[in-house]
């Protein structure tokens, strides 16, 4: 049976929002079973079929995206098919934001009156180079206002990085030097994503964060890891109000 995440958060009774996890479906190993990505190599008849098994949870079809670890915001839009984006938002009732992941960090935003929803694809690269930032400013309230919960991505123990990653943020402000933590190996850090995600938002202003306590990579009977498993499927990440 299908079942998945409902963020414990305070947004309005008629947000609704959720993240899969990797069971429920049809696909075989290494995508079983609930595999919703096309572009991983599975069975695309095995997607398709997921696909349909999410679709009963939904008011509409989801909105998916081309995700390419940028930061590009869209609004939900039906008539277009699958924009290159790695946020969207939408004001519209029964409009499906979604976005897949198997270690990068889901993040869901709500206004205060639940009248407008967006969700946001953060890996570190888009977390550095601010997609945060550019799906908040495509809501209509002030930051402050905003309720933002963090989805399962990649967990601070098992995200090792270079150098590079970190200097990535603590070239723009060494507060961020607070989600690293050094590595066993010379030169390498373990990242904390959601931590960095958090910063980030609370530097907009956002001060009501919740989530970030799951883990990806470690939590292998629940979730894909792209860092685990290389080959592997996505969950999927979604958000609408009616």
């Amino acid at each position: 049976m299908l079942n998945g995440i409902r963020p414990d958060w305070s947004a309005p009774a008629h947000v609704h929002a959720l993240v899969t996890t990797r069971h429920g479906g049809v696909s075989t190993p290494p995508y079983a079973t609930l595999n919703l990505a096309h572009h991983v190599g599975d069975d695309p008849a095995n997607v398709a079929r997921n696909r349909q098994l999410l679709r009963q949870l939904l008011p509409a079809d989801p909105f998916w995206l081309n995700q390419v670890h940028g930061t590009q915001v869209t609004a939900v839009d039906y008539a277009r098919q699958t924009p290159t984006a790695d946020a969207s938002y939408t004001r519209a009732a029964k409009h499906v934001c979604a976005i897949l992941t198997a270690d990068c960090l889901p993040v869901f935003f709500c206004t205060p009156d639940g009248d407008q929803v967006a969700l946001a694809h953060a890996g570190w690269r888009g977390l550095a180079a601010g997609v945060l930032e550019a799906t908040l400013n495509c809501l209509t309230v002030k930051a402050k206002a905003v309720k933002v919960w963090l989805g399962a991505g990649i967990g601070a123990q098992a995200f090792e990085v270079g150098d590079e990653v970190k200097a990535a943020f603590v070239t723009q402000s060494k507060v961020y030097a607070a989600a690293f933590r050094p590595a066993d190996r010379p030169h390498h850090w373990y990242a904390d994503l959601a931590e960095l995600a958090r910063l980030r938002l609370q530097m907009c202003g956002v001060s009501e964060i919740s989530g970030g306590n799951f883990c990806t990579y470690s939590e292998s009977d629940r979730f894909y890891s792209y860092r685990r498993d290389a080959k592997t499927g996505r969950m999927a990440s979604l958000i609408w109000f009616e």
